[in-house]
């Protein structure tokens, strides 16, 4: 009889590549949602700031609390790479530690219960990942690390400098999933616009976009998390030129007041940012995502609230709220001029109801627009609902649509494109009719 396990992903997308990775490895098991039933359970941890990093020990020990006396608890991931020696010394629970490293060895791990932590980042070169949540959408990791020095980031002291995947394996990972029926990718890194300058190549996601429009199959694809330093007028128009990439735009600008982005070392200023933002909103059917940090140190009334204004005049359709987390080995930890918790959460507050705002004026602009859509399953919310999403959207993070109705004879599939029209908005979630296949 096979042995169950049990599999947390917290955090990132990213982590999530990992975590599929590990999946990959360990297809003998089988899997579980019944944690007290598993004899493996993993966990893969999120060390970015100190929300991230409390989720992911109460995850652990609520785990621990509830499994067998025989099972093997495994933390890994970043929390568990940035800690490694505290951790290892005082979580007493945890019967095997692992980093950012040994995703494809958590076979061998497992085998010889044994901890390992390897010094380099895992890329993927080859293995093969169990894609999960989707039948026909996958995230494609380009490179780990980071070479941006952001002053409250703690991402490049345990992660390193930027290590970018060869193009011709990422292309070759894109293949392999196309052929086993995936379509639409999205492509994350920790900053997806230096993809390729650790080799001296100025224009990685030019020619990323170039070799990926070659595979036949891809029908959708975007990029996710674009910094606004390496992010160029070029890029941006060779994503408009696309046929196959949506002019679609995540980049965490964090701020818009000139002295708070030098503050924050983000190595631009509000002018060219809002160069970049606004060639991206010329584009036609273009979608902006970005995220604020509110609370930096130093930070002054006067900084949020130019930060707010422009949140809430400039159109973006979606925007991220982060209050911010001292951690250690950043910059700003060292800094003076602290903003007290109490300001830091009003801060947050408004800037939240502003996303709110800036989310429905989005949506209130597609009712009756007609639009490509997926339909995912059933909706949650009701039995006679069918939960969708945009094509355009990023999975999990944009939104859900519901089909309350169609044009069409046939029953609708999961997984398949279809061309339908907004009718209405049901609180945050647009209704939409099915009228033809794309």
């Amino acid at each position: 009889m096979s042995k169950k396990l049990h599999v947390v992903s917290l955090g990132c997308t990213k982590n999530l590549v990992d975590t599929e990775v590990m999946l990959g490895r360990l297809k003998d098991f089988e899997m579980t949602d019944a944690s007290e039933e598993a004899d493996v359970i993993i966990v893969n941890t999120c060390g970015f700031i100190d929300a991230a990093k409390q989720e992911s020990l109460n995850t652990v020990l609520s785990l621990d609390a509830g499994r067998k006396s025989d099972s093997v608890l495994v933390m890994a991931g970043c929390l568990s790479e940035r800690y490694k020696e505290e951790l290892s010394k005082e979580l007493k629970e945890v019967d095997i530690f692992t980093g950012v490293g040994d995703y494809d060895k958590i076979d061998e791990l497992l085998a010889a219960k044994q901890s390992r932590f390897t010094p380099e980042v895992y890329l993927i070169d080859g293995a093969e990942r169990v894609v999960t949540g989707s039948t026909y959408h996958a995230y494609i990791k380009l490179s780990e690390g980071c070479n941006q020095q952001c002053s409250f980031c703690a991402i490049p002291s345990f992660k390193g400098k930027l290590h970018s995947r060869d193009l011709e394996s990422i292309a070759h990972e894109v293949e392999g999933l196309v052929a086993k029926g995936y379509y639409d990718f999205s492509f994350v890194s920790q900053d997806s616009s230096s993809y390729l300058r650790d080799q001296n190549i100025q224009d990685g996601l030019i020619h990323l976009i170039k070799r990926i429009e070659l595979i036949d199959g891809v029908k959708s694809a975007r990029i996710l998390y674009l910094y606004p330093s390496t992010t160029s007028l070029k890029l941006i128009k060779a994503i408009g030129d696309s046929k196959v990439f949506h002019n679609y735009f995540d980049m965490p600008i964090q701020h818009i007041n000139d002295e708070m982005l030098r503050i924050m070392k983000r190595g631009f200023g509000k002018s060219k940012t809002l160069e970049l933002l606004n060639a991206m909103k010329a584009l036609p059917s273009s979608f902006i995502r970005t995220s604020f940090i509110v609370g930096h140190p130093q930070e002054s009334d006067t900084m949020f609230e130019e930060m707010a204004e422009f949140a809430a005049s400039f159109g973006f359709d979606r925007l991220n709220v982060f209050g911010y987390s001292d951690e250690e080995g950043t910059t700003a930890h060292e800094m003076i001029d602290k903003i007290p918790s109490k300001t830091i959460n009003t801060r947050a507050k408004k800037l939240g109801k502003i996303a709110t705002k800036v989310e429905e004026a989005s949506l209130a602009k597609l009712v009756g627009q007609e639009i490509l859509l997926v339909i995912d399953g059933e909706s949650d919310e009701h039995e006679f609902l069918l939960s969708a999403r945009a094509l355009n959207w990023a999975p999990d993070v944009d939104g859900e649509i519901y089909i309350n109705d169609r044009e069409i004879e046939e029953d609708l599939q999961y997984g398949v494109i279809y061309r339908a029209r907004i009718t209405d908005i049901a609180g945050k979630n647009p209704l939409a009719t099915v009228k033809a296949h794309a």
